[in-house]
């Protein structure tokens, strides 16, 4: 009889604490949500609605720091607020390790370029194939009056041997406003873009051409990427390298041996 006692008592304190529990994660649970809406709420109204909807909020995100959280834009840009959505801040977040500050910021980013590379048609883009197995595949946002970017074309045979695909988008630097703007619609619309880009990039003056082309949105996505000079190399983990890379330091950075 005191074992059946004793046993009932432990039963009942079991179902007891456990209800307890599910009513204590349920609080949470609920106070959660009205934080997060709470929060989303007031960024709205302080981001997209002060804006008039030029910015948007793409998505809320929890970091590992308690009560910060990650804000990213359709800008591309990421932002961190307090859980209160009263304070924000710009840049990225690092972590120490002890090889050195890794950034967490990165890596999403990094994911939203390579979505917005993969929307991009390869018709609208001008891509240079080895004739060997593909190693690595590099988008470069390019403007044909740019040295570095002739630098970089003068590679294109060495990058090819090495396996390396090079698929260029346009980025006339400045625009609509840019003297090589009319260039690189002419290069976009000529029946041979490989041969017209090419002869652009060696100063030779093309016959202007005109038609619908994709460069100024490709210009506006550059823009949207982060990117402000030529030539900008998106690799194919989505990492964002400005500037002109020697052909053994880009096959390294690529990990082709």
């Amino acid at each position: 009889m005191k074992s059946f006692i004793k046993n009932s008592i432990k039963s009942v304190t079991y179902r007891t604490v456990t209800l307890l529990s599910l009513i204590l994660l349920a609080a949470v649970a609920v106070t959660t949500q009205a934080q997060d809406e709470s929060l989303r709420s007031k960024l709205v109204q302080a981001i997209e609605v002060a804006s008039q909807n030029q910015l948007q909020i793409l998505e809320i995100r929890p970091t590992v720091l308690t009560n910060i959280f990650e804000v990213e834009l359709n800008t591309g840009e990421m932002l961190y607020s307090d859980i209160s959505g009263d304070y924000l801040f710009a840049g990225d977040m690092y972590q120490t390790t002890d090889s050195g500050l890794m950034n967490l910021s990165a890596g999403i980013r990094q994911v939203r370029t390579l979505e917005k590379i993969a929307a991009i048609p390869e018709d609208q883009m001008i891509i240079f194939t080895p004739e060997v197995d593909i190693k690595a595949s590099l988008t470069v946002f390019t403007d044909v009056d740019c040295t570095y970017c002739r630098a970089l074309h003068r590679d294109m045979d060495a990058m090819l041997e090495r396996g390396i695909e090079v698929r260029y988008m346009a980025y006339p630097r400045g625009g609509e406003n840019a003297d090589s703007y009319q260039k690189m619609i002419s290069v976009w619309c000529s029946e041979d873009r490989h041969k017209s880009l090419t002869q652009a990039k060696n100063g030779q003056n093309l016959p202007e051409a005109e038609c619908e082309t994709p460069v100024l949105a490709h210009y506006a996505l550059g823009n949207e990427l982060g990117i402000t000079g030529t030539p900008a190399l998106i690799f194919p983990d989505g990492r964002l390298i400005p500037g002109y890379v020697e052909v053994d330091q880009l096959a390294a950075m690529l990990q082709i041996p």
